[in-house]
């Protein structure tokens, strides 16, 4: 089966160079029983390529099961996958089977596999050296054959590390890698998914299919896309759906982007998040380094409020005749306002006029108040805010700041989230 021809069978748009290499990785790897181990970024399909690899084999009559391993209690998961004894814990009513019981002769695609406790891992990794596993609460050893396909959006190398994730295992999983490139690794597709995820829209509602003109269209190839393909597509059918206007411009489109729109060419630290130096550094995400661009930003621009009103104070003021001199006075009270305000002083400004000549009579009581950096209480604000808006559903919150439901669960135990 050529390159072309499975993008027309499992749906993948684009000419990119980097997702035709991943493409030909998985169709040659397919008719092997060797372990894959898929690496990209959230919403960039890497379970497509898991079905791919499924599809192609000799296995592809055999069961396909997908498996997200971050939505799993830890307490529960060696039951998923590997079944239980009936009696073995509080509730196993009856015995049950696994997913690698189910799945002999086939494929399990493990999502999110860097989620997995560490006492799973040694399980999986003896699965994956002998083919064989014992359920939870037995003492047989059953015999399965199953094609495991893995796959993480995490830095694994930072992982190992650390020692959340077993190095033997991860050698073991990573014996073929296929690398899932990000929508802004491949610009020149944007453009092509959004016609035709516009076009499957307008044939699903009945509606005449949008259009980006020519600004639009580069508004969408530089932006930053972090939730990849699942984004755009979201995109595109909220914009089909609520515009009555077929021709989407950029002043439309920017309402259905989120702000960072705005940041998406700034440059930004290398290796962000991923430092594996040891030296028990402050690890930085792509979130975290936009607070720190906005930070900057608003500092910048109270510096320069602060320029000109010096600048107008000091003699520009009193520059012109009567009327110029009063408006200038009222620029200096409204520059005043908003500088005492971005550093979260108390004042009052009053304006004298003494023979036609404004005079500016400023009182300021200043208590500043340091705005926090601290890169934990932006994330705890972050997980409140989240969890808020979806009315405690941590699922979708977990989905709307881009982590798993366990680290989730993790963070408001840590924080001490009383929601």
């Amino acid at each position: 089966m050529t390159t072309q021809e499975i993008k027309q069978r499992f749906g993948i748009i684009g000419t990119s160079p980097l997702i035709d290499r991943a493409i030909d990785i998985a169709a040659q790897v397919a008719p092997t029983d060797l372990s894959v181990f898929v690496t990209g970024e959230s919403g960039s399909g890497k379970e497509v390529f898991s079905k791919i690899i499924h599809n192609l084999s000799t296995r592809k009559h055999g069961t396909y099961i997908a498996v997200n391993c971050g939505a799993i209690p830890e307490g529960t998961i060696d039951s998923e996958l590997f079944g239980h004894e009936k009696g073995s814990f509080t509730g196993a009513h009856e015995a049950r089977k696994g997913y690698f019981e189910v799945a002999d002769n086939g494929t399990i695609f493990l999502d999110e596999v860097a989620e997995l406790p560490l006492s799973t891992q040694v399980r999986l990794l003896r699965v994956l050296e002998t083919g064989e596993f014992i359920r939870v609460g037995a003492s047989k050893s059953i015999k399965t054959s199953v094609r495991v396909v893995a796959a993480t959006n995490v830095n694994m190398g930072e992982a190992v590390a650390k020692g959340k994730f077993r190095e033997d295992l991860f050698y073991r999983l990573n014996t073929v890698p296929i690398a899932i490139p990000s929508l802004k690794q491949r610009k020149d597709d944007i453009p092509l998914m959004f016609r035709k995820f516009a076009s499957d829209f307008a044939e699903k509602y009945r509606m005449p299919s949008i259009r980006l003109d020519e600004a639009a269209t580069e508004m969408l190839k530089n932006y930053a896309w972090p939730g990849n393909v699942r984004q755009l597509k979201n995109v595109t059918e909220q914009v089909s759906i609520i515009e009555k206007d077929r021709n989407v411009t950029p002043e439309i489109l920017i309402n259905y982007l989120p702000p960072q729109v705005q940041l998406s060419n700034l440059p930004v630290l290398a290796n962000q998040g991923f430092s594996n130096n040891g030296g028990g550094g402050q690890d930085f995400s792509e979130r975290d380094l936009l607070y720190k661009v906005l930070f900057d930003m608003k500092k910048d621009i109270v510096d320069l409020k602060k320029l000109v009103f010096d600048i107008i104070s000091n003699g520009g003021g009193q520059v012109g005749n009567g009327q110029v001199q009063e408006n200038n006075a009222q620029i200096i009270r409204k520059l005043y306002e908003e500088v005492v305000s971005d550093n979260g002083m108390e004042h009052t400004i009053s304006i004298h006029k003494k023979a036609d000549m404004p005079t500016v009579h400023i009182h300021d009581h200043q208590e500043m108040e340091e705005e926090s950096l601290s890169l934990e209480d932006r994330e705890k604000e972050l997980i409140i805010k989240a969890l808020e808006k979806h009315k405690g559903k941590r699922k979708k919150a977990s989905d709307e700041l881009g982590i798993s439901e366990r680290t989730l669960y993790r963070k408001i135990s840590e924080y001490n989230l009383d929601l």
